[in-house]
């Protein structure tokens, strides 16, 4: 059975990832180098890596049921899934170590509606979600971190040692909003009791921390034009590996 969406066809590459046929051929390159295409024993793969990648993608991207999905790329519901449990660990992103002395990073929650109630819970969207710690880079908007999901319940300052994220960021210098109060990040100034106003050079400060920790959410933004974190099906590491993933494609797009 042959399919209709195909690598080999340049015009379904930018509509599923993102990506230009250039940026798409780089990715592959870097995962067989990561070691993402082994030779198997027994039967090897139906489809060769590029469009086992262009079906996780598109898998993402839509967030169409396998049993809808893999009849578009040749192969059957099974096959599909065996693919997106094999590669979508593969497209993780490589999370960031070290830092220059003079990196400012960001950081921010968001939470994505999740059908495996053994990680979820019901949050103030009033759905079972997973809470996802995001921190990005504030000078080129790039992700350099991605924390473990937690359950949709959890605040975003105990989420914030939960997942890892902190670990992540180590010693550098965090921004973040109201809610990481007590996690020494910068934060924005609040009013004192007893005051009504905060003083000048504090609501200058504040606007200009809103500007810059907009850019988290600017992220957000994108990365949620991808279904799969409107309505996550996926269970136990799927979630976190379609974040992972999702965060490493945005990342090669900014990077051109």
């Amino acid at each position: 059975m042959s399919g209709v969406i195909t690598a080999s066809e340049p015009s379904w590459i930018a509509p599923f990832t993102g990506l230009s046929p250039r940026q798409f051929s780089k990715l592959i390159t870097a995962l067989r180098s990561e070691g993402a295409d082994p030779v198997r024993k027994g039967r090897p793969w139906s489809l060769p890596l590029e469009d086992r990648m262009l079906l996780v993608a598109a898998y993402w991207r839509t967030n169409l049921t396998l049993r809808q999905l893999a009849p578009l790329f040749g192969v059957s519901k099974s096959a599909a899934d065996r693919i997106i449990d094999h590669l979508g660990p593969a497209l993780a992103l490589q999370q960031r170590k070290r830092y220059r002395k003079d990196t400012v990073l960001i950081v921010d929650g968001t939470l994505v509606p999740t059908r495996d109630h053994t990680i979820a819970e019901q949050s103030k969207n009033y759905q079972y979600s997973t809470n996802h710690q995001v921190v990005i880079d504030a000078d080129t908007r790039l992700v350099v971190a991605v924390g473990r999901p937690v359950a949709g319940n959890r605040n975003d300052c105990k989420a914030w040692e939960l997942s890892g994220a902190k670990d992540a960021a180590g010693n550098t210098t965090v921004i973040a909003d109201g809610g990481y109060r007590g996690t020494g990040l910068v934060i924005p100034h609040r009013r004192e009791k007893g005051r009504t106003e905060l003083p000048d050079w504090k609501e200058k400060h504040n606007a200009s921390h809103r500007k810059v920790r907009a850019r988290v959410e600017h992220v957000f933004a994108r990365m949620k034009s991808w279904k799969i974190l409107r309505d996550c099906r996926l269970k136990g590491d799927g979630v976190h590996h379609a974040m992972l993933g999702i965060a490493r494609l945005h990342n090669l797009v900014l990077a051109g």
